[in-house]
């Protein structure tokens, strides 16, 4: 298949796109080229340079070229979806976003949901909040993504349409986020971790298995939402134990916050997905009993060979 990838340049990203291309598709990658590429200039990857957020220059980009499917890695905002619907009518037959679990904000269940949590078509669309501002951006990271979702999933859609709703990212020596990071720094230097006083479980997915995850979707023909996580909910103690085990120190502490800020990967609301969809149609994902030590083995590695 012809591919493009939006985005891509980092993290699961980049796993997806050299999954992409050692399955034989050709794999195309646009972004703004304001960081280093992934991949070397001979390694099989087209490169288009354009910011998505420019309409115009998206159109001049992509002039004369189609796509079979589009894998869209960082559509934040419903404005961005806006455009991403003109400007692929008829340059693509499918189109795959990556969402998040953080769609499901206003859910607060003890039981893992499934994708009908959201009714897409409820969703305010607002495209005239400050989207192009990154600190309102950031702040209502999981409400752009569902009204992003409800943009495409809106009637009248120009091609066929899944978005994928990925469970909190685990792995990697590149993992940006910082966020196991923070409890492999403060495990080992003796600190105690902050937790709120009721701390809920959540699913997570190993940063490997999503890329193939979403390469498995890019192929697919399913539409509509999908939850991605692996079986086997984590609590904030069974990260800290498995921390612990591999870097000593003793034992964890752990400190209640009632009122403040709580350490990532904390969570004071049920935060869990049901994969039953995924199953379903044909995925199976592992269990995180399978990677957490990996998981954690990589970040722990990434840290030392920084103080090194």
């Amino acid at each position: 298949m012809d591919i493009l990838v939006i985005g891509g340049n980092r993290y699961f990203g980049k796993r997806l796109i050299a999954n992409l291309r050692d399955s034989g598709h050709r794999v195309t990658v646009l972004n703004r080229g304001s960081s280093p590429a992934a991949f070397p200039g001979d390694a099989g990857i087209e490169r288009l340079t354009a910011d998505r957020d420019d309409e115009s220059a998206l159109e001049s980009v992509l002039a004369g070229r189609s796509f079979d499917v589009v894998v869209d890695q960082v559509c934040y905002t419903p404005r961005q979806a806006v455009v991403a619907r003109r400007v692929f009518a008829g340059r693509t037959r499918r189109y795959v976003m990556t969402s998040t679990v953080e769609v499901y904000g206003y859910e607060d269940s003890a039981t893992p949901v499934t994708e009908d949590a959201v009714d897409l078509a409820s969703v305010a669309v607002d495209t005239e909040l400050p989207w192009d501002e990154p600190e309102f951006r950031d702040a209502h990271y999981g409400e752009g993504k569902r009204q992003a979702e409800a943009v495409f999933a809106a009637d009248g859609s120009p091609f066929a349409w899944t978005s994928v709703r990925v469970a909190h990212v685990l792995g990697g020596a590149d993992d940006f986020t910082g966020r196991l990071d923070h409890y492999v720094r403060r495990i080992g230097a003796g600190e105690p971790i902050a937790v709120p006083a009721v701390n809920h479980p959540a699913t997570y997915v190993y940063v490997e298995e999503i890329a193939a995850f979403l390469a498995w979707a890019a192929t697919a023909d399913f539409t509509g939402p999908v939850n991605a996580n692996s079986h086997g909910p984590l609590t904030t103690a069974d990260l800290c134990a498995e921390i612990g085990r591999q870097v000593g120190g003793g034992r964890v502490a752990f400190r209640e916050v009632e009122v403040g800020e709580v350490s990532p990967f904390s969570f004071a609301r049920s935060y869990g997905m049901d994969n039953g969809r995924a199953e379903r149609l044909g995925y199976a994902f592992g269990h995180t009993g399978e990677w957490l030590a990996r998981a954690v083995a990589e970040t722990v590695g990434a840290r030392n060979a920084e103080a090194r």
